[in-house]
Order: C-alpha cells, then sequence, then structure tokens
C-alpha cells in the first residue's frame, strides 16, 4: 500500500540514503524505496533477480501471479527464461513453483520465493539480504538498475465490493462477453485482457468479498482507454 511507505521514502529522501526496506507483520512480503524515493514494486524487483537467477540457471521457469507487469514476463524472456504466469495466492504461487522447480517465482503483493540457494519460501528479509547483495555487486544503485526497466503507467490493485456468492459468477460473464467479442484473453485467474494500449485484469478476490482489477498501458491515454474498457465491462455486470 503505498500511503503505508509515505514515511520511509521521506527518510530515504531527507538522509540521502542509498536505499529503504519494509516488511510486513509477519515477515513474508517486502516493500522497497530506492534512493530517490521512488517505490520500486514487486514485480521490478522481480525482473532484477531474474537477471542474476537466470546467469547461474539458463533457460530455467520463473513463475509470477497474474497480477504482475507484462514488463516482467518480456524481461524473464529476453534473459533467456521461460516465463510463466500463474494464479494468485501465495500458497497457490509456492506450489506452482515447486511443480515446475522454479528457482524463483513471486506476486504483485511482494510475495517474493526464492529457490535459488534457499528453500522455496517466501521470506522477505532473505529476499533483503539477495537484495543488498544484488545491488551491491551490480556497481549501481538500485535507483539505476530500476531506471534501466521499460516505463509503464498502472493503477494500483482496484478493489470493488461484490457480494460473496455474486464475485465469481460476474467474472464469468464479463469472460463470456469477452471470449464471444474474440479479446485476447487469459483466464487462468479472472480474466487477463491484452490489447494494443496495454493490459487490463478483472478477478474475484480468494478471501474477501470484492473484485480485483489493475491496468497497465505505455501511455496516459491509453491507460485511460483501458480503465474505461474495465468499467464497462463492471457495469454490465
Amino acid at each position: 500500500v503505498p500511503a503505508n511507505l509515505v514515511q520511509l521514502q521521506e527518510t530515504v529522501v531527507a538522509a540521502a540514503l542509498d536505499l529503504g526496506i519494509a516488511f510486513d507483520g509477519d515477515g513474508d512480503r517486502i516493500g522497497v524505496v530506492d534512493g530517490e524515493g521512488v517505490i520500486v514494486w514487486a514485480d521490478q524487483l522481480l525482473a532484477l533477480f531474474a537477471r542474476e537467477v537466470l546467469a547461474d540457471h539458463p533457460g530455467a521457469t520463473i513463475v509470477a501471479d497474474v497480477k504482475s507487469s507484462r514488463i516482467l514476463f518480456d524481461e524473464i524472456a529476453r534473459l533467456g527464461g521461460t516465463p510463466l504466469m500463474w494464479r494468485t495466492g501465495h500458497s497457490l504461487i509456492k506450489s506452482k513453483m515447486a511443480e515446475v522447480e522454479a528457482p524463483l517465482a513471486g506476486e504483485q503483493s511482494a510475495h517474493i520465493f526464492f529457490a535459488d540457494r534457499y528453500y522455496g519460501f517466501d521470506d522477505a528479509l532473505y529476499v533483503a539480504v539477495r537484495l543488498v547483495d544484488f545491488i551491491s555487486r551490480s556497481g549501481r544503485s538500485l535507483a539505476q538498475l530500476r531506471a534501466e526497466l521499460p516505463t509503464v503507467l498502472n493503477t494500483p490493485e482496484l478493489r470493488f465490493a461484490c457480494p460473496e456468492e455474486r464475485k465469481f459468477f460476474v467474472v464469468d460473464e464479463v469472460r463470456a462477453r469477452l471470449e464471444a467479442a474474440g479479446a485476447d484473453l487469459i483466464t487462468i485467474d479472472g480474466v487477463r485482457v491484452s490489447s494494443a494500449d496495454g493490459w487490463w485484469l478483472l478477478r474475484a478476490s480468494n478471501t474477501q468479498d470484492v473484485l480485483v482489477a489493475r491496468a497497465e498501458a505505455a501511455t496516459s491515454e491509453g491507460l485511460e482507454r483501458l480503465k474505461a474498457e474495465l468499467n464497462g465491462q463492471i457495469v454490465a455486470s
């Protein structure tokens, strides 16, 4: 949650620090701020970690959830790895990671899993150690490393209240309409719709009576078009 990192961002900038790191209450999710006070999201961290992991495990599969940026999947492929998009949920990601013997996996909610030189579970303190080690050996700052990744615009995770007994039916209705229209869909977890502008996602939460959405585009105009399409599908349901 960006609001929860504001104090960390302010501290990093005020003290001219290299980076700042935050953990959630049980230490399985990580938040990272670079030296410019910019949040480095989990899919960006995974894209950076993929450089090191794929150098040691050429061609390996790296798993990320359906909410992750297209940049991550493209970067894994560019580095010679095999990107695998999977369902959101840390237990689902962990089990898929074990099934395909992936050395690295993660999800946008900041669960990151290392099986490379570690045990394959989401230990944020270990992720922090790997991050500091990676940065120190790269010869560049985290801000410089982040800037090397392609720039896109995306929404935060959007959440819409929806009755428990209705939420999966809404996603099914949207999927049916999009399939009938010939849209480019990924349906492993809700619907992820790709177009020339970018992509948007609508899925039912596994744990709450909400619909979860996200959109990503290369331009602000494209992002507005994606948001309008997403909104139209929700209203139609």
